[in-house]
């Protein structure tokens, strides 16, 4: 039987020619109706791509896609005969550019990965880096054949800790001899967050904390961004370990440099992470180097058009700022601060809007000309509909004191004498 390709070409085939090009229909995944690449069968008989029917049994469902019957196993057995009829048929079409798809390799079994892991181990209890290395190499190179192959590395128990372990060991030797497995310990172990606690335990030594800083500090964009990425992951598994990175030379004007010249997002929130947990620490000294940097009016310059998760972290981060009186100090003298910060009320998302509120609550608390500019923003109009639009207890009590403050200055309005504001008209 054949199928006539009319709506939808399959991958790889870039021709133009004016002759519709026939496929087989037992060539095609039922689930994505795509050429094949894995064909593997199922209990019930039927046959899918591996990558389409493992999406679907990782989802949570245990049934045939086509038959709908329970499932007696997940076993994916492999269809070799078709597999071999689809490369025969994508070779006898190369003229309508159909290229020849590759022989799958036969995926890693968790045994494969335990005897791995086994030699990692015993090579970093000898401190052997070469042993170490030829181990993560087939770690990495397994994971990157297929995701199927990464999970059955990550969802093994033992792989954090045991990858962790020799992050600190080759670390605490020494850097600068070990640092090709350190390199490729960090890129292996950024496929395993959430961090187990033994990992974290090994990535927060002193060791693996230095070795990380002196890696953001490479001219290596991957193993900057892998390093910077661990250290934003640790924290925000445990705050714990935020108090040792402060204590690490240059580690602050490292972070205000990733930010004031961005290399790219998968560096710059990150960093921003990593800055709001240390600001987040009430260490005046952090805090106070961090407002003299002049973080405060970078972060306000560089949200007037960020995407949604730089601007909520860069709010999370004046936010706290503002709870100290220098901090209140400069964001007031900035003349971006009021706009920008009433702007963002509901414009960007929830978790924004509670930010921009309390940092404007934190700003205007007793100093009327912050609330005559916020009036002059249009910080009541916006407070009033947050309120009816519903928010937080937390941000709705902010709201409804600014509001309250804000009031006296309205000539010609009455006063809000009560909390019944649905009952207010709006006047915007």
């Amino acid at each position: 039987m054949v199928f006539s390709w009319r709506k939808k070409k399959p991958r790889g085939f870039n021709g133009d020619k004016k002759k519709e090009l026939e496929i087989p229909r037992h060539f095609l995944c039922p689930i994505t109706l795509d050429l094949m690449k894995d064909p593997v069968t199922l209990s019930s008989g039927i046959t899918y791509d591996r990558e389409s029917i493992e999406k679907w049994l990782d989802d949570g469902n245990f049934t045939c896609p086509v038959s709908n019957q329970v499932l007696r196993s997940f076993d994916q057995i492999p269809n070799h005969s078709l597999r071999i009829m689809i490369q025969d048929w994508c070779v006898e079409n190369r003229s309508y550019g159909v290229e020849r798809i590759p022989t799958p390799r036969i995926p890693v079994n968790s045994a494969e990965v335990s005897e791995v892991l086994f030699s990692i181990m015993d090579s970093t209890r000898r401190l052997d880096r070469c042993a170490c290395l030829d181990s993560l190499h087939k770690l990495k190179k397994w994971g990157l054949e297929s995701e199927r192959n990464k999970r059955c590395i990550v969802d093994n128990a033992a792989a954090a800790g045991a990858i962790a372990a020799a992050f600190d060991a080759f670390a605490g030797e020494s850097v600068d001899k070990n640092i090709n497995v350190l390199e490729e310990i960090l890129f292996v172990i950024n496929w395993m967050f959430p961090l187990t606690e033994q990992a974290q335990r090994y990535i927060g030594s002193q060791a693996s904390l230095h070795c990380i800083a002196l890696f953001l500090k490479s001219k290596d964009l991957s193993l900057k961004q892998n390093a910077i990425t661990v250290l934003a992951e640790l924290l925000s598994c445990n705050q714990k370990y935020t108090q040792e990175l402060t204590t690490i030379d240059g580690i602050n004007k490292t972070l205000f440099h990733f930010i004031n010249n961005p290399i790219c997002p998968s560096i710059t929130k990150p960093s921003l992470t990593l800055i709001y947990h240390m600001v987040s620490l009430s260490n005046e000294n952090t805090t106070t180097e961090f407002i003299n940097m002049g973080l405060i009016p970078l972060l306000l310059e560089i949200m007037i058009d960020s995407q949604k998760a730089i601007c909520e972290k860069a709010l999370a981060i004046i936010d706290q700022l503002c709870e100290t009186e220098q901090g209140r100090g400069f964001a007031y003298d900035d003349a971006l601060a009021m706009p920008v910060l009433v702007k963002k009320i509901l414009r960007v998302s929830e978790l924004a809007t509670e930010y921009s509120v309390s940092a404007i609550w934190k700003l205007s608390k007793g100093d009327e000309m912050a609330l005559m500019e916020a009036l002059q923003f249009g910080a009541f109009q916006k407070l009033l509909l947050l309120i009816q639009v519903g928010c937080n207890d937390k941000t709705k009590e902010k709201a409804t004191e600014l509001l309250k403050l804000l009031n006296p200055y309205r000539p010609g309005l009455e006063c809000i004498d009560s909390l019944d504001f649905k009952n207010i008209k709006r006047s915007f």
